[in-house]
């Protein structure tokens, strides 16, 4: 696909088009994630890839919506997935910002050129005036339906509505909002007060979610926050933070963080407790991240490219005493971060992740030592990557029982809402 060129002084124009290019990968199964990462190897201005970052947030978040409303507008369905993904893009807009409908037309219209769909303006040009005439109706008849309604694929709406029957709705809702921006404070460099002082003299309104975590009133770029860049503080959800006070560590414990990049939950571990501590990833890239936060933190812990499926291979006849089993999932806790996901997975990739999951706790069970504990955690909301998977694996490990929850200590399953995404965690205790 052809890069597009963009003036220094970006326009809603230029916006539009870079994200119909972001869209348009994602709709040809590209992550959100790599489709912005690629845009950001451009020498193109700050500001423009931010504006272009919020339009395809905004278009996958309402895509249950917009691609409905689009399908409905068109005479026959548009092949081409950049030019998909600017309508896309420009029809969010449109419904957000309905007063400024005229300049939002002219700017996606000159959008199609800036994408080299010059032959497209008039498509995009009657999409938009054909939504503008049929705005109400469309959609009402749109948000009659579950995923028009809730901006999630039918299956997963089903599967939430059948495992949450008294808040399904609510969390299905919180998937569509603007994630919480939440630090976790390194008490080795401050503490919470000091650091929400910090916080209250740079004009930066906070306040204080327990423990270690922070939540700004409004997200900001790290580059701005005080004490970042020496290691202060990091970004982490608030959910996140509760995996290492629950994994419980003492000094001197050897522990393992057996799917760590990017490395929160391993340097959240070590801001806590001096202990021995392996951080280990599949990927040697993404090791590499783990390393760079540790560095920034002013922390150390051994950082090693492993399979954790295969740890009599990474670490012979060690045995550890702590063992974070942050385990790949379907993400459906987080998906307000990553709204592509609902679009990208598939029904059927959930027993995938479950296979993947029963695989690696069998595995890293026999690297625990004997009285240790293995701290289980997703953030799928889904029961058969959480309690299901938890209660298969204690039917067939007799040596193995669960911690119950307590006062203080959340185990199960933590559904989103304002403050923390979804998680589950299970804490697993191996008899002696």
């Amino acid at each position: 696909m052809a890069e597009i060129a963009f003036k220094q002084s970006h326009s809603l124009a230029q916006s539009l088009a870079l994200a119909g290019e972001v869209v348009g990968r994602v709709l040809n199964g590209s992550s959100l994630n790599a489709a912005l990462a690629e845009v950001r190897t451009r020498a193109l201005p700050g500001p423009l890839v931010a504006a272009a970052q919020d339009l395809s947030y905004g278009a996958l978040r309402a895509y249950g919506l917009v691609d409905a409303a689009l399908d409905r507008l068109l005479d026959k369905p548009v092949a081409d997935a950049t030019l998909r993904g600017l309508l896309l893009a420009a029809l969010c807009e449109l419904m957000a910002r309905p007063e400024a409908a005229h300049a939002i037309v002219h700017q996606a219209v000159e959008g199609a050129t800036r994408i080299g769909r010059a032959r497209a303006k008039g498509l995009v040009n009657a999409v938009l005036r054909n939504y503008q005439r049929r705005a109400v109706a469309l959609t009402s008849e749109i948000d009659s339906t579950d995923t028009g309604s809730f901006r999630h694929p039918q299956w997963w709406i089903d599967l939430v509505r059948s495992a949450y029957p008294a808040n399904w709705r609510d969390i299905l809702q919180a998937g569509n909002e603007h994630p919480p921006m939440t630090l976790r404070v390194n008490r080795r460099r401050s503490t919470v007060e000091a650091y929400l002082g910090k916080l209250r003299d740079a004009g930066i309104a906070a306040r204080h979610l327990g423990a270690e975590a922070v939540r700004l009133e409004v997200p900001r770029g790290v580059e701005s926050l005080p004490g970042f860049a020496r290691g202060e503080v990091s970004v982490q959800d608030a959910g996140a933070q509760w995996a290492a006070r629950l994994l419980d560590v003492a000094p001197g414990m050897r522990v393992l963080d057996a799917c760590a990049a990017p490395g929160g939950k391993t340097a959240h571990v070590l801001e806590r407790v001096d202990c021995e501590l392996v951080a280990a990833d599949i990927d040697c890239a993404r090791t590499d991240r783990i390393a760079q936060n540790l560095a920034r933190l002013g922390l150390s812990g051994r950082v090693v490219v492993a399979d954790c499926r295969e740890p009599e291979r990474c670490f012979g006849a060690q045995r550890f005493d702590r063992i974070l089993l942050d385990a790949p999932c379907s993400a459906s806790g987080v998906v307000r971060r990553h709204p592509d996901s609902k679009w990208l997975r598939r029904r059927e990739d959930i027993a995938a992740f479950a296979r993947t999951q029963a695989s690696m706790l069998d595995a890293l069970w026999r690297a625990l030592a004997p009285g240790g504990k293995l701290l289980y955690s997703t953030c799928s909301v889904f029961p058969a990557e959480n309690v299901e998977q938890v209660a298969a694996f204690l039917e067939r490990r007799p040596d193995a029982a669960a911690a119950p929850e307590a006062p203080g200590r959340p185990l199960g399953q933590i559904v989103p809402d304002a403050d923390s995404d979804g998680f589950f965690y299970a804490l697993l205790e191996k008899r002696p």
